[in-house]
């Protein structure tokens, strides 16, 4: 009997380590995204002097949710095949300032060597039913422990902060109802949906014109300077138009 039982309590211990290691290895995937993400925020900032990225926020499921989701969709109830068919235990939302820089930043991912991109699905181009936008990415991506190499999924929101305020509203109105919403306020949600795209492009194409306005202003600049000895002279706007040839351009 006593054997039995400590038979039994070092296949807990063991299985209790494996499942500490599973858990670990997506923590460890998620610290590796959130490297990556910063790192092109970073270069994005000192390269181009504007951050497309505003808010970035991770999760780990936990484990009751997990096994919630392995019964609902009938999956046997091993390490394996959680592994396989559980895509979302790692998951990072990113909330971007405009849409181009959703696909710019999607882009920019999906070009690392060490990412393999599983899945890719855009909710902006084709919004789901009730209005909901997002750019989706199932990634995968190596992590390295101290006896072997395991290939970690990770779940990628990139959306609009307009899209994510939507989309954080519409959740806690559905939980609110127990997701038995009626219909008016379903059709208010799609309307509110629509109204945030709006917005976004609208935003966007402010932000495109002051752009355009900011290199205007930096050319006439560079033209009125003049560097000589790693000292800067202004050079009036009169004198450089009282010059001009009449007979170009």
């Amino acid at each position: 009997m006593n054997m039995t039982l400590t038979s039994d309590v070092k296949e807990m211990k063991a299985l209790k380590v494996e499942l500490m290691r599973f858990m670990m290895s997506y923590k460890f995937a998620l610290d590796e995204m959130n490297t990556k993400i910063d790192i092109l925020k970073q270069e994005f900032q000192y390269i181009h002097d504007y951050n497309p990225i505003e808010h970035v926020k991770s999760r780990l499921k936990s484990p009751e949710s997990i096994l919630k989701k392995v019964h609902n969709k009938g999956f046997e109830l091993s390490l394996p095949t959680i592994k396989e068919n559980i895509r979302d235990i790692a998951g990072i939302r990113i909330n971007c300032s405009f849409i181009s820089d959703i696909y710019e930043l999607s882009s920019m991912l999906q070009k690392q060597k060490d990412i393999t991109v599983i899945e890719c699905k855009d909710y902006i181009k084709n919004p789901k039913p009730n209005g909901y936008r997002s750019l989706h990415l199932i990634v995968q991506i190596p992590v390295f422990l101290s006896d072997r190499e395991d290939h970690i999924y990770v779940e990628i929101q990139i959306r609009t902060i307009a899209m994510d305020f939507w989309a954080s509203l519409e959740h806690k109105i559905y939980y609110k109802y127990n997701k038995e919403v009626p219909q008016k306020m379903k059709d208010e949600l799609l309307e509110a949906a629509n109204s945030a795209t709006l917005l976004d492009k609208k935003m966007e194409g402010i932000h495109l014109e002051m752009n355009k306005l900011k290199e205007t202003i930096s050319m006439e600049e560079d033209v009125q300077e003049l560097l000589i000895n790693n000292e800067r002279f202004h050079l009036p706007y009169d004198f450089l138009t009282a010059n001009l040839d009449p007979n170009k351009g």
